[in-house]
């Protein structure tokens, strides 16, 4: 199976806080087709999101395929309290990069019309 930068196929990827103590991250698709299929094969789990972010899977309070949105949130403990000594991103908006280099299964069946994304998967 092909894979492809997870960047390629989502319209956003971002981080915020969560209150102080918490940070989510969320993953909207550009194209449903897309979410539902890594949906289906439950490509985004607990598990990942430890090993992306590098703390045990205790410490991930919530993951949720967000199907009016085509969207995946994960809400995980801030390794840091939002504001206090060594924290350096107070509101979280910069925690979303673990998932920039993220490379994800891609459907060779189908390119979904994307121009960009026939572009990506012709080149590997």
């Amino acid at each position: 199976m092909k894979m492809v930068p997870l960047i390629e196929l989502a319209a956003v990827i971002r981080s915020k806080n969560a209150g102080p103590y918490e940070l989510t991250i969320d993953i909207l698709f550009k194209h449903e087709q897309d979410y539902l299929f890594l949906k289906e094969m439950r490509f985004f789990t607990k598990e990942l999101f430890a090993q992306l972010y590098g703390i045990q899977t205790d410490q991930i309070i919530n993951l949720v395929y967000f199907d009016p949105a085509a969207a995946v949130k994960c809400t995980m403990v801030r390794p840091v309290v939002s504001g206090s000594p060594g924290d350096t991103d107070i509101y979280g908006a910069q925690q979303h990069t673990p998932l920039l280099g993220l490379k994800i299964p891609w459907r060779k069946d189908d390119l979904t019309g994307d121009p960009d994304l026939q572009r990506v998967a012709g080149a590997r």
